[in-house]
């Protein structure tokens, strides 16, 4: 029996350059696999039918102006903004340390500059819409998502090459 994996440090990198003690909190995107419930003749209930993924979202929280990120707002490319959350998570059983990041790019929705009052935190939160999406763990990758070129690769099995090859792509 083995200890979880929890967080103990993290870095959040805009466009490069990285924001440590700056960031307070990432919301890694949730991947969500969207499905349409189908019952056809002869089946005693509906089963969840593939339909594609669902939006791919990545949110962070920064303390204060954080002029990379603000500087992205706007761009008109889909994949036009580069975000990276890396993070080291421990084992506290056995000491062992993960690598963890997460890749993205796309466009800011949405800059939200909170509430600002003196002698309070200023905390200003950023919504990417994702294009792009790549989980790597340990400089293994475990999972690549490009919405718009319809790679879909979990573990290095191509969960999209017959389809695309069905295409003709």
């Amino acid at each position: 029996m083995g200890f979880p994996f929890k967080l103990k440090q993290m870095d959040m990198l805009v466009e490069g350059v990285g924001h440590l003690a700056e960031t307070e909190e990432v919301t890694v995107p949730k991947l969500v696999l969207k499905t349409e419930d189908w019952r056809g003749g002869g089946m005693l209930g509906p089963v969840p039918i593939d339909m594609g993924l669902d939006k791919i979202e990545f949110e962070f929280s920064m303390g204060g102006l954080i002029e990379t990120a603000l500087a992205q707002f706007g761009k008109p490319a889909i994949a036009g903004s580069l975000v990276r959350f890396v993070g080291a998570y421990q084992d506290d059983q056995t000491g062992a340390t993960k690598a963890l990041e997460v890749v993205c790019m796309g466009r800011y929705t949405e800059i939200d500059f909170g509430n600002a009052k003196v002698g309070d935190n200023t905390t200003h939160k950023y919504k990417l819409a994702c294009s792009y999406y790549r989980l790597i763990v340990d400089g293994v990758d475990w999972i690549e998502i490009d919405l718009i070129n319809m790679v879909f690769l979990v573990r290095g099995e191509d969960r999209y090459a017959a389809i695309r090859a069905a295409l003709g792509r």
